[in-house]
């Protein structure tokens, strides 16, 4: 029987052979669920639990179908991605397959970090607390509806106001974005763009915000034209004015995302109207087209009408619309569809449109509030005169809200009256017996029936080019199209004093106090400049901060030839790393060495008197397996395949034995920090170009010197023999690895990118032990 000591360490839990190439795996922070993106473009879930899957998110085209990054909120309630066909983000929610928000970026993003900023001071608290009063001062969004098509996606029963869940904590926390071209942008709450950062070369293979938002350290890849060969290089920006105004910015990063939120909560609410004004009002109109287009009498279709109306008499053509085409019944669920479908609209719009519009004033004017406090919130690029043209903007957005809702009002008596008239025409056409209650029409009633046909049923053949009908009787479908063409038939202002009045007034026309109005234009094409212009108000701090964020460090790593490397990379190392206490920073990468691949530390440590050095140390691994190699010879015998930061003392890597022999077993060990800076003052330290200081934030430092690799014969080596910290990865071709160290786990993925193995990684594996004593006493 083995001894305890020879028991493999950590359980392993689930094991999958997947049916696509998983390019990227990432686990969530808080919960035992890791994230994957394969090759043909689709995202899943998985449980820890025999990796049982959750769900997918498959490829859209709306979205899109090359997933190039993942980043799970620190929370864990919120999953972004980005692709490289759109180049959008997806934020998607972790109970359900959904997109809850979206956004465009200029270039393919390669690399994202999510943060959360743990800085603590007196300001930030009373605001964190305070910010749970401004509930208090503005209603509760009234959920949206469950029952249409679009929201039903993303609400579950349970809780249908999810559209929330973007607000998530008060506490900042920032997306970090990578791309190509030396693309780094900045997100505050992964929906506030904060920063948009120069200045770095090459495309993104890793980036690291530090918690106290004071640095921003970057790995890229700089492409040289001559050759085929890249150069890994590392920066590390001074981002300090994040820092020096974070309860600034945190407390305007935060209005936006509220403002985010509710433009997002409008967007479905119009989604919903457009469902509910249905297709079955289109009948009226394309019917009477046909009408027009197989009836032979020169009569329009408004004078067959009121013939009807005015002698009780129709042509046989008319009548062979209404009781063939039409019939009774037609009619009557034609008149409820229309009514219920208007009152739906009607509801979501006094509920859903108007909360969120008021909503929407409510914090873009505590934002003008922000940017009127000069001394705060000037440096930060807050400006007062963007924000008033985003709250003009809302205004004229409710002021057509408004209309649609006087025009759903009108056209609802108009067709009650109307369907109520024609069902008693037609009843009567088929001599069916009429209620008396029915019968009864005032002289009021008939001038009412009268206007209608007069107003709505005029042929317009212009219409016919445009839309395929002669006709526009239905009104309220031209303000849910989402269309820039100008509405067929917009409101009737001819003697209507307030606009009579407006324009002998000259002097009131440039008002402030006077939202614009577009009388038209659609309601959709009236949201879609309001979006525009609350985005355009809130680029500003963007590139004021961008521009204030300087390069510190600049430093050469090494080269790589593409050619030879032709395994697809899946976690592209560097890793990056920033310790809580701020003065330590890790960076990890791995160089090849005598064909033996080892990982390289950069330590940065900053001591008392604020002087900066940058120490670095080789490891490799000395021999710790039962293989045939005997003592004598060289025990650096493994090569490092890929590394993760498990927590912020260990280092979980995938080994490869590189001696010449069958079966190269692969290894899976924690690499404990604390076992590499032992009794440093033992070696030599390589210390790298330490002349450079870090406390000279307004001097750009950057200089470039000879690549490290090409004095890699200069750095210190650590060989670290592992106790019991590593276990044989037995039947697998191990090529990746990703931990987390909150929830004790980790992930190995095969080099073919489908087979992937879970491990817990503070138990140790009985699973063998427990076999041998079956068999004995078998």
């Amino acid at each position: 029987r083995r001894s305890p000591a020879a028991m493999p360490a950590f359980r392993q839990v689930g094991e999958k052979q997947l049916p696509q190439e998983v390019v990227f795996m990432s686990w969530s922070p808080k919960r035992d669920l890791i994230a994957l993106a394969n090759r043909a473009g689709e995202v899943l879930l998985h449980r820890l639990a025999n990796f049982q899957r959750v769900w997918s998110l498959p490829p859209n085209e709306n979205t899109g179908k090359e997933v190039t990054a993942l980043a799970w909120r620190p929370d864990g309630k919120i999953l972004a991605f980005g692709l490289a066909d759109t180049k959008r983000i997806i934020l998607c929610d972790v109970e359900k397959p959904e997109s809850l928000h979206s956004f465009s970026v200029d270039l393919s993003i390669t690399y994202m970090h999510w943060m959360e900023v743990t800085e603590e001071s007196s300001v930030l608290t009373s605001f964190y607390n305070a910010e749970d009063e401004s509930n208090l001062l503005l209603p509760k969004l009234p959920a949206l509806p469950k029952n249409y098509s679009t929201t039903a996606k993303i609400f579950s029963e349970e809780k249908s106001d999810e559209i929330m869940k973007l607000l998530g904590d008060v506490r900042l926390n920032a997306l970090v974005l990578g791309g190509s071209s030396g693309f780094i942008e900045i997100y505050a709450y992964g929906m506030f763009k904060i920063a948009t950062v120069t200045g770095v070369a090459g495309s993104c293979r890793g980036l690291c915000l530090s918690s106290d938002l004071k640095s921003l350290s970057v790995i890229t890849e700089i492409q040289s034209s001559s050759d085929n060969e890249a150069e890994i290089t590392y920066f590390q920006l001074d981002t300090s004015l994040l820092s020096s105004y974070l309860p600034e910015v945190t407390r305007m990063a935060r209005k936006f995302t509220h403002i985010s939120t509710v433009v997002q909560y409008i967007k479905l609410s119009l989604t919903c109207m457009c469902e509910a004004w249905e297709e079955i009002l289109m009948q009226m109109d394309s019917r009477l087209t046909k009408f027009v287009q197989e009836k032979n009498t020169t009569t329009s279709v408004q004078d067959e009408f009121m013939q009807l109306l005015l002698w009780g008499k129709a042509s046989l053509e008319l009548q062979a619309l209404l009781m063939n085409q039409l019939t009774v019944k037609g009619l009557k669920k034609l008149g409820q569809s229309i009514e219920s479908s208007y009152s739906s609209i009607q509801k979501l719009v006094i509920s859903h449109l108007q909360s969120g519009s008021e909503a929407l004033l409510y914090h873009l004017s505590e934002l003008k509030g922000m940017a009127l406090w000069k001394q705060k919130y000037e440096s930060l690029g807050l400006d007062a005169s963007g924000i008033d043209e985003a709250i003009t903007a809302v205004g004229s957005f409710i002021l057509k809200a408004n209309e649609l809702l006087q025009v759903i009002d009108s056209s609802m008596k108009n067709f009650k009256a109307f369907f109520r008239w024609l069902y008693v025409a037609m009843l009567r056409m088929s001599e069916d017996h009429v209620l008396p209650e029915l019968n009864k029409m005032t002289q009021k009633d008939i001038t009412f029936v009268a206007d209608f046909l007069t107003e709505h049923f005029n042929e317009a053949p212009e219409l016919y080019n445009r839309k395929g009908k002669y006709f526009n009787v239905e009104r309220v479908g031209q303000y849910l199209k989402d269309e820039d063409d100008d509405l067929v038939s917009p409101p009737n202002t001819e003697g209507n004093q307030w606009f009579n009045f407006l324009k002998d007034s000259t002097h009131l026309k440039e008002s402030p106090l006077l939202f614009p109005y577009y009388p038209e234009k659609s309601l959709h094409f009236v949201k879609r400049q309001m979006e525009g212009v609350i985005d355009q108000c809130l680029q500003k701090p963007a590139d004021v901060i961008g521009k204030s964020v300087h390069q510190a460090v600049c430093m050469s790593l090494y080269k790589i030839s593409h050619s030879e490397d032709s395994t697809p990379q899946l976690f592209k190392l560097p890793f990056l790393w920033n310790d809580k206490t701020s003065n330590l920073h890790y960076v990890l990468f791995t160089m090849l060495e005598n064909s033996i691949s080892k990982i390289h530390i950069l330590r940065r440590h900053t001591d008392t008197s604020r002087s900066v050095s940058n120490e670095i140390l080789a490891v490799e691994f000395g021999n710790f397996l039962n293989t045939s190699i005997n003592e004598s010879s060289d025990f650096r015998c493994y090569s490092c395949l890929d590394a993760h930061f498990y927590d912020d003392e260990t280092v979980t890597v995938v080994l490869k034995e590189s001696v010449q022999q069958e079966g190269k077993e692969r290894v899976l060990a924690q690499l404990p920090l604390s076992s590499v800076y032992t009794d440093e003052d033992r070696d030599t330290k390589f210390i790298w170009d330490s002349v450079e200081s870090l406390g000279c934030f307004q001097h750009i430092c950057s200089y470039t010197s000879a690549l490290l690799d090409e004095r890699r014969g200069e750095i210190p080596t650590r060989t670290v023999f592992l106790e019991n910290q590593w276990r044989v990865l037995e039947n697998m071709k191990a090529q990746y690895v990703s931990g987390n160290g909150i929830r004790k786990v980790s992930c190995v993925l095969s080099s073919n990118l489908r087979h992937v193995r879970v491990f817990e990684m503070d138990v140790e594996d009985d699973g063998e032990v427990e076999e041998e004593e079956e068999e004995e006493t078998t």
